[in-house]
């Protein structure tokens, strides 16, 4: 039996050998390069398997303007939540004079083909993934470009070989069910993030964790998983607190959606903390705000989003990372929206 090897050493293939090889004619293989569309899907994948191969990498040439920008691409980005990944990439490319180009993929996780061969027809300095990420073989796209990307995510379960910087979202989960459990609650609601998406379940699973640990059973009716957003937090936060055993706390994933719980709960007529405890996640400038001012739990946004454009920006440079994975710490901010329940004071 025999394994079909490169004619050449790796890295040494010319675009005509590649050509040669798939059968198809150098300005294809240019095209595919240059992430031009007008390749079809088949010819595509066997010029990029040939690549792959021969491990091609892209000779040096004197790169466009756009390589002094970088990409900060969003899943979505229609709240503060995204202000502040927005503020903290600010704070690092501003004092480096590099410029960012902003883009959405309207709630997707994943950038469509088209979106990168978009990319790769003009390519910038590097990319910088938020709650969303490549697949593989979109990853070796730009890896043969030599364009560097970063992901700015919450998942805390990214590949090793993608440079990521995220935070700890079972610990957040286990802080604010640990506080509401130490303050004597125990029917306990949860409105998560999205169950799609890994640092949702985290937190559940923190959330989870804690109750084992007190001895106290989580009730299956009181589990929800949201979209972060205020809307699911006041739908879901009126749904839990009509039923006949409402709970006395809830800790919702996300800062906005624990202000969609506030407005249920003010429209049902209880009093936070007095009838309702309620946690949120991200600790939002606008947390400490309201009135009641929110009990919720930090996690570092600006940091995340700095730390994660230095790493772009040292890429870029050709610096090597000292580690690929960077998790900031979360931590519990106590504030005017817990207390213990009534029954108990």
């Amino acid at each position: 039996m025999t394994t079909s090897r490169p004619a050449t050493p790796p890295g040494a293939a010319t675009i005509a050998t590649i050509a040669n090889e798939v059968g198809v004619s150098v300005a294809t293989v240019s095209k595919v390069l240059n992430g031009r569309a007008d390749v079809a899907a088949d010819t595509r994948a066997r010029v990029e398997a040939s690549l792959e191969r021969h491990g091609y990498r892209r000779r040096s040439r004197r790169r466009s303007a756009d390589a002094g920008q970088v990409h900060l691409v969003f899943h979505e980005f229609d709240n503060e939540w995204a202000m502040e990944i927005i503020r903290g990439v600010e704070s690092v490319t501003a004092p480096a004079g590099v410029n960012v180009v902003l883009s959405q993929l309207g709630g997707a996780h994943r950038p469509p083909q088209q979106w990168l061969d978009e990319l790769l027809a003009h390519p910038p300095r590097g990319v910088l993934f938020v709650l969303c990420q490549l697949g593989e073989a979109q990853q070796r796209q730009l890896q043969r470009r030599k364009i560097p990307f970063v992901v700015l995510d919450t998942d805390s379960a990214t590949s090793a070989s993608v440079p990521t910087v995220g935070s700890n979202n079972f610990n957040g989960g286990l802080l604010a069910a640990r506080h509401l459990l130490g303050l004597g609650h125990r029917r306990i609601g949860i409105i998560s993030g999205p169950q799609d998406v890994l640092c949702s379940r985290a937190r559940a699973a923190g959330f989870r964790s804690a109750h084992e640990e007190a001895g106290v059973a989580v009730e299956p009716e009181l589990v929800r998983f949201g979209s972060f957003y205020v809307d699911a937090g006041y739908t879901h936060g009126m749904e839990l607190l009509t039923t006949t055993q409402r709970p006395t706390a809830i800790f919702a994933g996300s800062d906005m959606q624990a202000m969609g719980v506030l407005r249920a709960a003010r429209q049902l007529g209880l009093d936070v903390p007095g009838d309702l405890s309620v946690v949120g996640y991200d600790n939002l400038p606008v947390a400490a705000w309201i009135g009641p001012a929110l009990t919720t739990v930090n996690q570092p946004l600006r940091d995340m989003a700095g730390t994660a454009t230095q790493m772009l920006l040292d890429l870029a440079r050709g610096v090597d990372l000292p580690a690929s994975r960077v998790d900031l710490v979360t931590e519990l901010i106590v504030r005017e929206t817990s207390a213990p329940p009534a029954r108990t004071r």
